[in-house]
């Protein structure tokens, strides 16, 4: 059984944002610390994986409809 984009999306969505919470955490009185940067790091790819399933999905479902 596969997982559906809409699922996978929003997993990597919400782990994005459970990684900016945890960059603001650990932000005490610098962001230039080695913690924030790479929570900050992960939370963007996470957050732009989930645009990119919903961007390919989106181009796929629209494509095989014309067909």
């Amino acid at each position: 059984m596969r997982a559906s984009p809409y699922f996978l999306a929003t997993m990597y969505f919400l782990m994005g944002l459970a990684f900016v919470y945890l960059a603001l955490q650990y932000a005490d009185d610098t962001i230039w610390n080695f913690a924030t940067i790479i929570f900050t790091i992960v939370a963007t790819f996470d957050i732009g994986v989930a645009i990119r399933i919903l961007t390919r999905y989106f181009i796929y479902k629209r494509l095989n409809k014309k067909e």
